[in-house]
C-alpha cells in the first residue's frame, strides 16, 4: 500500500491515466492526483514517471517496503529538496520550510557562494545551507528508515533522425502542441486560463493554440526594453483580451527583498524581480496562468548556442557571469580546490561524440533550465498565489526536440527554425519569425539612478559585504559602472541579491 505524503504540481494527462487505472476522472482535482499517484505506484512502482506528463514534484510511502520516495519531474519545473534533521528524513518544495524547522542549524554553505557568483544563480544540488540539498530534474531519493540514496531515472538524450524534413517536424510539432494543450482545455477543474505573453514566438505561439482568454505582459517606460506593444499587436491579432502592467524603478527596487525572500536562495537573474511583479498584477483576476517556458532549451534558442567553443572547453551553461579571477579577486575565503566545472564535468563527459548543439542544450536543460528559470518561475508564481502551467516544458515535447537535427533548429539564420515553423500554423509569418527579443529589464540603467540605488549601495559597502568580499574590489567595481561601464550590472546585481538573501536569512 502507498500513501502520498508531499504533492505539488498537475498531472496533464489526467483522463488517460484514469482510464488505465481505473479512476473515476470525475473526482475533484485534489482527489483525482492523490488517486493517480498511490494506483500509479501501485502498478508500475517507479516507472510511473514515465506515464505521467505535466509537472510535479512528490514524496511517497511505500508501507510494505517501509520506504519514503521522494521524486522530482523529468526537467525540474517543480522545485525539490531534501534533508535529514535529528534522523528525520524532510523534503519539501520550499527551502524556507525545511531551513526554518527548530531542529536545524543553519549554516551557509561557502562553496555554493562561490559557484553562485562564477554562474548568476544556483547550480547542481548543493544549496546555499549545508545539510539542504537539491533533488536534481529527472531523479528520485530513497529513503529506508536510516539512510537515503538518490538515483537518475530520466536524463535528456539528444538523437537526431534525419530521415525527416522539417516540414514533417513541424507537423509533428504542431500535432504534439494540439494534444498538449487540448488535455488542458478539457480540464474542467481549470475552466478559466489566462497567459503571459512577451514579444517572442514561444509565449505567441501558446496564446494562440491554447484556451487563454487574456494576454499579460509588463512594460517600461524606458525605450529599447519594452516588449509590451509587440505583446499587444500579436494579442489584437489572435483576438484575444490584452493587459499590461507599466512598472516603475520604485515599484522594481521595493519589490527585490520580497522575491528574494520567496525565493528561498539567492539568483542572480533580474528578470524575477519583474515576473514577480506582472504575477501580482495577474492574480487580480486570475489563478491559473500559461507561460512558455521550455522551448529555448529544447530547441535552441540562445546566442550561445550559436556560438563555437573550443574543443578542449567544457561548455558551461548559456550563463555565467564573472571568471574565475573575477570570483577569487572577490571572495575573502577562496577555495582554490572548488572546481567552476565539477557540476558540469559529469554531464558534458557523457555527451562527448554527441552533435555540438545537442551537446549544449543537454547541459542547458540539465543545469541552466531548472537552475534559474524553473527556481523562478516556480517560487515566484507560488507566492503570489498562482498555478503557473508550462505546456512547452512537457516531456511529450521534448521528445520531438530530441529527434530534431541541429540544421533544422539553426536554419537560415534563424534559432529554433523547425518550431517557428510549426508556430506559423498559428502565426502570421512577422510573429512566428521575429527575433528574439527575451525579457530585458532596465535594471541595468536604474542601478545607476541615485534616486533608487541607495539599498544596494548600503548593502554593497555595508557590513555582511566585509564577511564575504574584498571591499576594495567591491568599491571599485561600484564605481566603475557607475561611471558607465554597463555590462558590470549583473555582478553587482548577483552580490546584492546574495547580500540580501544572507540578510534575510541569518541576521
Amino acid at each position: 500500500m502507498a500513501t502520498v505524503k508531499y504533492f505539488s504540481g498537475y498531472i496533464r494527462n489526467y483522463k488517460k491515466l484514469c482510464d488505465d487505472l481505473g479512476i473515476d476522472s470525475g473526482l475533484g482535482r485534489a482527489d483525482r492526483e492523490e488517486a493517480i499517484l498511490t494506483q500509479a505506484y501501485s502498478k508500475w512502482k517507479l516507472d510511473m514517471m514515465s506515464h505521467m506528463y505535466g509537472f510535479f514534484a512528490f514524496a511517497i510511502y511505500d508501507e510494505d517496503k517501509n520506504k519514503l520516495y521522494c521524486v522530482r519531474d523529468q526537467v525540474g519545473q517543480k522545485q525539490m529538496f531534501y534533508s535529514v534533521i535529528d534522523g528525520e528524513f524532510v523534503c519539501d518544495g520550499d527551502i524556507n520550510k525545511i531551513a526554518a524547522n527548530p531542529k536545524f542549524e543553519k549554516k551557509l554553505n561557502k562553496r555554493m557562494l562561490q559557484q553562485y557568483l562564477f554562474y548568476g544563480y544556483p547550480i547542481g544540488d548543493e544549496t546555499f545551507y549545508e545539510g539542504i540539498y537539491k533533488l536534481m530534474p529527472g531523479h528520485y531519493a530513497e529513503w529506508d528508515g536510516s539512510d537515503y540514496t538518490v538515483h537518475r531515472y530520466w536524463k535528456p538524450d539528444f538523437e537526431p533522425d534525419r530521415t525527416k524534413s522539417v516540414d514533417e517536424f513541424a507537423a509533428e510539432i504542431e500535432q504534439v502542441v494540439g494534444e498538449i494543450l487540448g488535455e488542458e482545455s478539457d480540464d474542467k477543474e481549470c475552466p478559466y486560463k489566462e497567459s503571459f505573453l512577451s514579444g517572442g514566438v514561444d509565449s505567441s505561439y501558446l496564446l494562440a493554440a491554447g484556451d487563454a482568454v487574456a494576454a499579460n505582459t509588463v512594460g517600461y517606460s524606458e525605450e529599447g526594453f519594452d516588449e509590451s506593444e509587440l505583446a499587444r499587436h500579436t494579442a489584437e491579432i489572435l483576438g484575444k483580451g490584452f493587459n499590461v502592467k507599466m512598472i516603475t524603478p520604485q515599484e522594481y527596487f521595493e519589490r527585490i527583498p520580497t522575491v528574494i525572500e520567496k525565493m528561498g536562495q539567492p539568483l542572480g537573474d533580474a528578470s524575477a524581480v519583474a515576473f514577480s511583479i506582472g504575477c501580482k498584477a495577474v492574480r487580480e483576476h486570475a489563478k491559473i496562468v500559461y507561460s512558455g517556458e521550455g522551448i529555448d532549451e529544447f530547441f535552441g534558442g540562445y546566442n550561445a548556442h550559436k556560438r563555437e567553443i573550443p574543443k578542449e572547453w567544457t561548455y558551461l551553461t548559456c550563463s555565467h557571469i564573472m571568471n574565475r579571477d573575477i570570483v577569487k579577486s572577490l571572495m575573502l575565503d577562496f577555495d582554490e580546490n572548488l572546481s567552476f566545472e565539477a557540476p558540469v564535468e559529469k554531464l558534458w563527459a557523457e555527451v562527448q561524440g554527441k552533435d555540438e548543439l545537442d551537446k549544449k542544450l543537454t547541459i542547458d536543460v540539465s543545469l541552466w533550465l531548472e537552475g534559474d528559470i524553473y527556481l523562478n518561475t516556480d517560487r515566484t508564481s507560488t507566492a503570489c498565489g498562482i498555478e503557473l502551467h508550462t505546456p512547452f516544458s512537457d516531456l511529450r515535447l521534448f521528445n520531438v526536440a530530441r529527434r530534431i537535427p541541429q540544421e533544422y533548429k539553426f536554419m537560415n539564420d534563424c534559432n529554433k527554425y523547425v518550431f517557428r515553423k510549426a508556430a506559423g500554423s498559428k502565426l502570421p509569418e512577422e510573429v512566428a519569425f521575429r527575433k528574439k527579443v527575451g525579457f530585458p529589464v532596465p535594471v541595468r540603467e536604474w542601478l545607476r539612478d541615485e534616486r533608487f540605488n541607495k539599498q544596494i549601495e548600503d548593502k554593497l559597502l555595508g557590513e555582511t559585504s566585509k564577511k564575504f568580499f574584498n571591499q576594495q574590489d567591491i568599491k571599485d567595481m561600484w564605481t566603475s559602472y557607475l561611471g558607465g561601464e554597463n555590462l558590470l550590472w549583473n555582478r553587482i546585481y548577483a552580490i546584492y541579491a546574495f547580500l540580501l538573501w544572507y540578510d534575510i536569512n541569518f541576521d
